[in-house]
């Protein structure tokens, strides 16, 4: 049986078991039950209690043993002490349990208690996710442990140490564009550990890019392992937590965990492709080029060319891209020469970065973009090309005689498809937090994405990102000429 068939019913139960749910109160247990059925889950959902003859609508029964079938997937938010005995019922009957409950190995005193419920697990023949977390998101499988999760699935493969952590990346990241194959919430990853929701992930035919909030990896031979076996086949992007003393000690009464040392952690990237990042807000931004973008062996992302209008913005721009290894060269003369003929309006800079203010990309009412863009392809060559739009300024304008937002979207999307595979594209959309630049930002975002670029806020943004591609994109090329 392979990583697929093998972690599967995680993600796509048939038989779904619900144990800590109440007939006259809202727990955990209630919440992953509502929440499933409104993204549509349609396996058999049993809810099991000592007394109650129905939950959320559903007949209960007192035992595992009085489902009648093999339980695939048990979802356990009941007190800590009763967990290992309940787990030992489930012998022979449940493949896998995502224990919710806390008061195990993140607390001294619960780590007797942790090695009691693997103990218990490993002689049930059941295999224990967390205990310590939230649950499973899985879109396809129609599993989830949060409301306003999305119902559309997508290429996005997440295992977090952290089931808060996991709520941010579900719901900030769909916001962005993202959308997910499946997240997997391990807290102290007792049992599973994240190797083997990784092995699973890169066996899934829907996963593209895999992403790991990691404090802890228990087995590290085995994660290297996979890593190494892997060969790149698909990025993985990991958020470390415990990268100092404090966040060390954080992790130690999170989830019992202690991180290893972020330099054991370059050492892995450099051997493996991962894509290590700093920040919450980093991790989405990699993620989403990864799953819009696709990684280039042959021509790794180095060169760049930014166009878009704000001069103070193109020079921070070149100075975030510089600072990420990301080379912002002036682009060829015969494409300066193109461009000058253009006749473009005084004060645009033509050189890279490409400034033109406001009032030169009104040109043609804003389809001048998709004529700047056909040359800077054809001259400059680049790995990747950035375009920015400051929203408020074609907002806030008395000139409005055409929709030039749109029409500047458009065109960059045109350029996009009429040159598939020359270049990586990425747009950045600037706000002022503004109600209209808000809706329009959303506008845009879900078409560009939807049509294969992704979509920042700011430039640094689009920088981190494009420098995470660009390291994945080297590794794919040594591993080719070596």
């Amino acid at each position: 049986m392979d990583a697929y068939q093998r972690y599967s019913p995680i993600f796509r139960p048939r038989v779904l078991a619900v144990v800590g749910a109440s007939s006259s109160a809202v727990t955990p247990g209630n919440e992953f039950i509502r929440h499933s059925r409104a993204l549509g889950f349609d396996g058999r959902l049993v809810p099991i209690h000592p007394s109650a003859a129905t939950i959320e609508g559903l007949p209960a029964v007192k035992s595992f043993a009085e489902v009648g079938e093999p339980i695939d997937f048990a979802y356990v938010a009941v007190g800590a002490a009763q967990v290992p005995k309940l787990i030992a019922s489930g012998a022979g009957k449940v493949r896998y349990a995502q224990v919710m409950s806390s008061g195990f190995g993140e607390v001294e005193e619960g780590r007797g208690l942790e090695r009691e419920l693997v103990e218990a697990a490993k002689a049930a023949g059941t295999r224990v996710l967390g205990p310590n977390c939230l649950g499973v998101y899985s879109p396809r499988g129609k599993l989830a442990f949060i409301g306003g999760a999305s119902p559309e699935p997508g290429p996005v493969g997440i295992i977090t140490q952290s089931g808060g952590l996991g709520v941010d990346i579900i719901l900030r990241g769909q916001n962005r564009g993202l959308r997910y194959s499946g997240l997997v919430t391990l807290g102290n990853s007792a049992d599973v550990g994240p190797a083997e929701l990784v092995e699973y992930f890169l066996a899934d035919p829907d996963t593209r890019v895999i992403g790991l909030y990691a404090e802890d990896i228990k087995d590290g031979r085995a994660f290297v392992r996979v890593l190494r076996e892997a060969r790149g086949a698909k990025p993985v992007v990991v958020l470390l937590g415990g990268q100092t003393g404090q966040g060390r000690r954080a992790a130690a009464s999170h989830t019992g965990s202690l991180a290893s040392g972020v330099e054991i952690w370059r050492g892995l990237a450099r051997q493996t492709g991962v894509a290590l990042v700093r920040t919450l807000d980093e991790f989405l931004d990699v993620l989403l080029a990864f799953q819009a973008l696709t990684p280039r062996r042959d021509r790794p992302t180095r060169r760049c060319v930014l166009f878009g209008n704000g001069g103070g913005t193109s020079v921070l721009a070149a100075d975030a891209f510089g600072l990420r290894g990301l080379d912002v060269s002036p682009i060829p003369q015969p494409g300066i020469d193109a461009l000058a003929a253009l006749k473009l309006l005084p004060g645009t800079s033509i050189v890279n970065p490409i400034d033109t203010p406001a009032y030169t990309m009104r040109q043609e009412d804003g389809r001048i973009a998709e004529k700047i863009l056909d040359i800077v392809l054809e001259h400059a060559a680049p790995e990747a090309v950035v375009v920015h739009i400051n929203l408020p300024v074609f907002i806030a304008s008395t000139d409005q005689r055409a929709d030039f937002l749109r029409n500047l979207v458009e065109a960059v999307l045109r350029a996009r498809e009429r040159n598939p595979g020359r270049a990586h594209f990425a747009l950045v959309l600037r706000s002022d937090g503004g109600e209209v630049s808000e809706r329009r930002r959303r506008e845009f975002r879900g078409e560009a994405v939807a049509r294969g670029i992704p979509v920042y806020d700011e430039m640094a943004n689009a920088a981190d990102a494009l420098a995470a591609v660009g390291f994945f994109e080297r590794y794919l090329s040594a591993r080719a000429k070596g």
